[in-house]
Order: structure tokens, then C-alpha cells, then sequence
């Protein structure tokens, strides 16, 4: 009897993961050419797509139909800059020395869930305090929901920036953190502080090459690194399979970055022209961020939610993003879709969108950049941002034509991640 349930058992889960699954789609993106396919099936075993066929086709009986059909289709959304363990509140900065790890975990697995029901299957976690590394594993091992996650770990900052994770402590809980808590003065240091980032899990690099403008700090847009510092950053990141994305808000900063090899620059806002010219030289990519200029200028005016030297900053910067991303993306220079969710409620990601297209990008374009372009950058792009044979079946739908209503991309309808169907 026991072998004859565990033969049964087996035949089950066999039974289970041999199910294919159908979607019966209206129309589908064709991502490279930026065209609607009509009335596609796509075909999805395992947690791939297995063939894309003509017209509304149907398996056995014991397979799976989706419909689609009143839907337009297109592959998951990948954003380039969130921030999974946070989310922007008015007691964010006393809840630095309120929550526990524990507590922090358990927020972001809320915010994981958000960002997937949003139809971003993918994201680029750029910094928090080592528990998105964590996160990112529960989630590839299916413990949580949650888009696939590629993280930097502990940001890299210097002693007093932007990722210095002391700033604004009292004297006697400063102390002096180094490379291991991502704080660096010297070459030396910084070379340590990318390896402490392998050794710990991360999946690339972030840096922080100016001021910012969350930061209990005066000056949110001074170049903080050394060209020499930010050099040996990036040649020690290849060494081990790293891009590093370098936070910037003031132009000086951004051309080191630039020139010393970092491959994104987050936020962009002071950029000049003179810079843009050298992004397109050195092939590095703008991740705009408009939402959280929106957000945080928003949020600026109410009062109490900043603590004052943060509300000015949040005054004079954020209004200035979107229209940087304007002249940016005229002189062509290359753009990746990010957003900086956290600063902003996550699940709100396709909110850049519509700010994309109100400064002049087409959403074809748009869309591109949080499909194609962001998966290239990824290293992924043999596996993502495309509906394509053989590619992950990371699926999300929208009622509607989204080339022509921006609007639908933030009414996701239907999610699918892995294969597997997370909201239908």
C-alpha cells in the first residue's frame, strides 16, 4: 500500500509539472519591432516559453487555457532602481533606530508582492541594509512572492555621503564604518568595499558619486569620490562580474562616474549637456527616476514629512528631473527604465511611464526600455524582455491598446512570472 501512494504521489507530480499552459491572447508586443501581433497563443511548460502559435489553440484536456482575448499581452516590466526593503513615511527617519531586521524583512515582503501584482516580474534593488539580499533568495526559492530581484547590496558611499549610514546620528552612535559597512576615503578602501559586496551576495554595485537628496546631509548634489576611487570601483566590479550604477544628482560627479566606467547613472538632474555628449561616448545609460522627483517634491510641501534639511533639497531637485530626462532623451542618450520605487509607494513603478511619454518618448520607446534595454543590461537579455520561444515566461497583460492609453500600463490585469500565474 505505501509504494502504491508513493507511486501515485510521483504520477501527480508528473502529472503537474507536464501541464502546459495556453494563453489565448487578443494581441501580443512584439517588443523588437514595437508592433501588435493579433489573436497569438503562447505556450508556456514549465517556466518557459515553450512556442508562440497562430490564432486561439487549446491543448488536452488536462492542460490549461487562459483567455485572453479582450487583452493586450507583453512580457514582464523590469524596473533598474528600486529599493525593496523601504517605503517613503513621515517617521521613515525614527524608524532607522526602531526596527529590527526582522521588521524590515517583513515590510519588504509586502513591497515584493506589490511590485510583482504591478507587473514588474524583475527589478534592480539599488541599496539598503542587506536584508534585499535576503529577500532576493526567498524569493527565487519561492518562499515569498516577489519580482526576480538583482541587488547591490549595502550601497558604497564616503564617510559622510550619501550611503553613509550614520548620517545624521548622534555623536555617540557615529563611530567610524569602513568598507564592510560600505563606507570608503581611499582606493584601498574602495576595492575592499566591492569585494565585502561579493562576499556578501550582491549582484552588482551601487555607488553614490554625489550628494543626495534623502540624505541627512547639506549638500545633495557635490561630487563625493575621487576619479581614482570610482576607477578602482569599477575595475574591481569586472573583476568579478559586476556593472556598477552610480547614484548622481550634480554633473561634476557624473562625469568621474561616467569617466571611470560606471555603466548607469540614477536621477541624472543637473546633467549638462557637456555630460549627455559623454554618456553617449562612453555607451552609459540614464535610469531617470522621474516619479521620486515627483514624490519627494510633493512630499516637500508637507509639513513635518521631511526633516528640514532634507525638504529643501527634496524643493530644489525633484522638480528638475523630469525635464532633464526631456533633453537627455532628444540628444540620445541611452535610457533604462527605472524608477527608485520606495522613495514613492511601490506597485505605483509604471507611473514613470507616463511621465516618460509627457516629456516627448514615445511608449513604444518607453516600453522598450523597460523590456529590452533593461534586460541587455542585466546580462539577460537571451532570456528576457521578449514573448519569444524559449524565453522565461514572465507574462503580464492590460485591458486595451497601451500604445495608444499610456494610462492602461498602470492597471495591470494579469501576471505571470515563471510560469507560474501570480494574478489573473
Amino acid at each position: 500500500m505505501k509504494n502504491l501512494i508513493l507511486l501515485l504521489l510521483l504520477l501527480s507530480t508528473f502529472a503537474l509539472s507536464a501541464q502546459t499552459t495556453y494563453l489565448q491572447c487578443g494581441s501580443i508586443l512584439d517588443t523588437k519591432t514595437g508592433k501588435l501581433l493579433p489573436e497569438k497563443t503562447i505556450v508556456v511548460n514549465g517556466n518557459k516559453i515553450s512556442d508562440i502559435k497562430d490564432g486561439y489553440v487549446g491543448g488536452t484536456a488536462s492542460d490549461k487555457i487562459i483567455d485572453l482575448r479582450s487583452k493586450t499581452v507583453m512580457p514582464g516590466f523590469i524596473d533598474m532602481h528600486v529599493h525593496i526593503e523601504s517605503e517613503s513615511n513621515p517617521k521613515a527617519y525614527l524608524q532607522a533606530y526602531t526596527l529590527n531586521e526582522a521588521d524590515i524583512a517583513f515590510n519588504a515582503v509586502g513591497f515584493a508582492q506589490r511590485t510583482l501584482m504591478a507587473g514588474f516580474t524583475t527589478v534592480r534593488d539599488l541599496g539598503g541594509s542587506g536584508v534585499n539580499i535576503a529577500i532576493r533568495d526567498a524569493i527565487a526559492n519561492r518562499k515569498i512572492k516577489g519580482p526576480r530581484v538583482f541587488t547591490a547590496g549595502k550601497a558604497i558611499g564616503t564617510t559622510g555621503g550619501h550611503a553613509d549610514p550614520t548620517n545624521g546620528y548622534r555623536e555617540d552612535l557615529v563611530g567610524d564604518p569602513g568598507p564592510k559597512e560600505g563606507v570608503v576615503n581611499s582606493v584601498d578602501d574602495a576595492r575592499k568595499a566591492v569585494r565585502q559586496r561579493y562576499k556578501n551576495g550582491a549582484d552588482l554595485i551601487k555607488i553614490t558619486a554625489t550628494g543626495g537628496v534623502l540624505s541627512v546631509a547639506k549638500n545633495g548634489q557635490n561630487p563625493q569620490f575621487t576619479l581614482e576611487e570610482i576607477k578602482a570601483i569599477t575595475e574591481t566590479a569586472a573583476d568579478y562580474g559586476y556593472h556598477v550604477a552610480a547614484h548622481a544628482h550634480g554633473d561634476d560627479g557624473m562625469q568621474r562616474a561616467v569617466k571611470g566606467g560606471v555603466k548607469t547613472i540614477e536621477h541624472g538632474t543637473l546633467m549638462s549637456e557637456e555630460t549627455m555628449r559623454l554618456m553617449k561616448e562612453y555607451d552609459a545609460y540614464l535610469v531617470p527616476t522621474i516619479t521620486a522627483g515627483k514624490e519627494v517634491t510633493e512630499n516637500a510641501k508637507k509639513e513635518g514629512y521631511f526633516p528640514a534639511v532634507i525638504a529643501k533639497k527634496a524643493s530644489e531637485i525633484g522638480p528638475m528631473i523630469q525635464d532633464t530626462f526631456k533633453k537627455a532623451y532628444e540628444l540620445g542618450v541611452p535610457i533604462a527604465f527605472g524608477t527608485d520605487a520606495g522613495v514613492f509607494p511601490h506597485g505605483e513603478n509604471a507611473r514613470e511611464f507616463v511621465y516618460m511619454t509627457e516629456a516627448g518618448m514615445p511608449v513604444i520607446k518607453a516600453i522598450q526600455s523597460a523590456t529590452l534595454t533593461n534586460a541587455m543590461l542585466l546580462g539577460m537579455e537571451q532570456s528576457l524582455g521578449q514573448l519569444k520561444k524559449d524565453f522565461l515566461a514572465d507574462i503580464i497583460a492590460v485591458d486595451g491598446n497601451p500604445l495608444q492609453d499610456v494610462e492602461l500600463l498602470k492597471e495591470v490585469t494579469f501576471v505571470m512570472k515563471d510560469g507560474e500565474i501570480i494574478k489573473n
